[in-house]
């Protein structure tokens, strides 16, 4: 806890900073801001037992910019096929990460992934609704989850 606390003040006073401009006028407010910030994100997010591996966010970074784009084209390539090339349905997904911040992160991550948004979690499985159901989602999802695993330090 208290490598948490300066850690993600100095990460909320950074973004406050950027929403700022740089201007000093605004750190009255930026004070209090980063403060209820800091103590709202201890409350809601406490700092893990587990490790966060920097090395995992690298793996993250480029699995999730990798399936973005190539999800993206795909998207727009259904879309000008038109609706005949969707056949939208339900998956239910089992999953293996711990309840916390892992699973925030993985249906935050399917949600911004093109084709696919999680729309119910229940203790061991997540719903999620896709575009097209002949794609290999569950194969994707198991490969994030994966990804994910290495992040908060542990493997699926």
């Amino acid at each position: 806890m208290s490598k948490a606390i300066p850690f993600r003040g100095l990460l909320f006073a950074l973004l406050w900073w950027i929403l700022a401009e740089g201007r000093l006028e605004g750190w009255l407010l930026g004070g209090f801001a980063v403060t209820a910030a800091t103590w709202a994100s201890l409350r809601l997010w406490p700092p893990a037992t587990r490790p966060f591996r920097w090395i995992g966010l690298f793996g993250f970074l480029r699995f999730f910019l990798w399936n973005s784009i190539r999800g993206g084209i795909q998207v727009a390539s259904m879309a000008l096929r038109g609706r005949a090339a969707l056949r939208p349905d339900w998956v239910d997904l089992p999953i293996a990460l711990p309840p916390g911040g892992a699973r925030v992160l993985l249906v935050n991550t399917l949600g911004l992934m093109p084709g696919t948004v999680g729309v119910d979690m229940s203790d061991t499985t997540l719903r999620l609704h896709v575009l097209d159901v002949r794609l290999p989602i569950v194969a994707e999802a198991r490969a994030l989850e994966a990804a994910i695993a290495r992040l908060f330090g542990g493997a699926t």
